[in-house]
């Protein structure tokens, strides 16, 4: 591994295993004790959103070894949730600490400084110097939760506007606001009402039929205009707007980045309006875009944000960072039972810890920059790849059946997921016809090329 501040031994984290440093496929795959596990798992299981046969056994940095031996790169990350690498070092260290002292006492009823700790290092490192207050949950979409309640709260409103193409949980307050694809709503009406969807500024695919990337203050401005005069100034009143409930860089909707000035320009608007902006960073933070927030790209303070996923690298935690203003006037307005956990706290600050000690924004930018170079040779080499998106090690490729009119290819799409399997590498389908890149951000050069290679002949192997 390439950070030294906290690292222990692998003999003594591994136990003796062997080091995991590169691809070996042994198997035909799913391997036969992969199969054994994959069928059980289809009996026992509730039907969720499964999209690889891997079965995992043990991960070590950017590596995952599956039941029956065989060494995957993995550029997915638990979908962006081990940022610092699987088990990490310092991190299990200080788990472990705690897992002998003391695991769960409710801090949402009672107190206990580990809990504290992770609050004051989200207010450090969040955007904006106002003071905050955090709420700790176990999920994003139980962040979205309640990201719901304190808007409506504090602004005395209850209709929220969202985006085509969002993605901020399933539970059925969350799900009101997502609009990614069809089947996550399918069979599920009604959701939480006043919610209404308005355009992302989306550079490549656009309902306005503008090239976002060759105008995209015009883009910024036919959906800055749309929102404002044919929702909040039609059939929305001022009086009942709570909240712009958004993503910095659309995740599940095919990591969309907008045009730069997009955000500042909507918060602009909120203001006008009395509204907030929740900016969900479910996805996006920690690091992921080179930057401890993707917010940050953007210039903008969001007076509310949703975390989760990459927060306790991997040890299941959400939390609503807020304008302390914004706080719940009272109490048993809101509450849980394992929000802040003694775990998921003592995992969460130290995450943050290496996160600022190793230098991993610094990685992720640099890494970042070399995964887009590399894909985009492959844009040059491969017809069917319409659009590289991305910023830091959130990166996307887009299939298309034509670049002119930028059709997406799902069937292609779907053909390269499941010949990255085959040839070693773990990654995710995003939007409606992309891939996304989300390797730990420890990752090396090496790594990085080791990644590509294997995505290069997978495209190859599906054409």
């Amino acid at each position: 591994m390439i950070y030294s501040g906290f690292m222990m031994s692998d003999e003594k984290l591994n136990q003796g295993m062997k080091k995991l440093e590169k691809i070996e496929i042994k198997t035909s795959l799913p391997g036969p004790e992969a199969k054994k596990v994959i069928e059980e798992d289809t009996k026992f299981l509730a039907t969720s959103t499964k999209s690889m046969n891997i079965v995992a056994k043990r991960g070590q940095g950017v590596f995952i070894e599956d039941v029956d031996g065989n060494v995957f790169i993995d550029f997915a990350s638990g979908i962006g949730v081990t940022n610092l690498g699987h088990v990490h070092p310092y991190v299990a260290k200080k788990v472990e600490e705690q897992l002998h002292k003391l695991w769960h006492f409710a801090g949402t009823d009672f107190y206990y400084k580990e809990q504290v700790d992770a609050a004051k290092a989200l207010a450090e490192v969040t955007p904006g110097k106002f003071s905050k207050k955090t709420f700790f949950t176990n999920s994003g979409a139980e962040s979205i939760e309640a990201a719901i309640k304190i808007s409506k709260a504090s602004t005395k409103k209850q209709q929220f506007i969202g985006f085509i193409g969002a993605f901020h949980g399933r539970t059925l307050g969350a799900l009101s606001l997502t609009a990614s694809k069809p089947v996550q709503r399918k069979g599920f009406f009604p959701t939480m009402p006043g919610v209404e969807h308005v355009p992302y500024p989306n550079p490549f695919r656009n309902p306005f039929g503008i090239d976002g990337y060759e105008e995209p203050e015009e883009l910024v401005n036919r959906t800055i205009e749309f929102i404002d005069r044919y929702v909040l100034k039609t059939y929305i009143p001022r009086e009942n707007a709570a909240a712009f409930f958004i993503e910095p860089i659309q995740g599940e909707g095919g990591y969309i980045v907008p045009p730069k000035s997009f955000h500042k320009r909507l918060r602009q608007l909120a203001d006008e309006n009395e509204m907030l902006v929740v900016m969900d960073e479910v996805q996006s933070g920690f690091g992921r875009t080179g930057k401890f927030f993707a917010s940050e790209h953007f210039g903008v303070e969001p007076q509310i944000i949703t975390l989760a996923k990459a927060i306790s690298n991997g040890v299941p935690m959400g939390a609503v960072v807020m304008d302390s203003k914004l706080d719940f006037p009272e109490q048993g307005r809101h509450s849980n039972t394992f929000g802040g956990n003694l775990l998921a706290s003592a995992s969460a600050v130290a995450t943050i810890e290496v996160m600022k000690k190793d230098h991993i924004l610094e990685n992720s930018t640099k890494q970042g920059n070399h995964l887009n170079k590399r894909l985009h040779e492959l844009q040059e080499k491969y017809d069917a790849i319409g659009d590289v998106r991305g910023l830091g090690l959130m990166q996307a490729i887009d299939f298309v059946k034509d670049r002119n009119t930028r059709e997406p290819d799902a069937k292609l799409r779907d053909k390269v997921e499941k010949s990255t399997f085959e040839h070693g590498m773990i990654v995710l389908p995003t939007g409606l016809s992309a891939i996304r890149f989300i390797p730990p951000l420890i990752i090396t050069e090496e790594q990085v090329d080791m990644g590509v290679e294997a995505l290069d002949k997978a495209i190859k192997a599906s054409l």
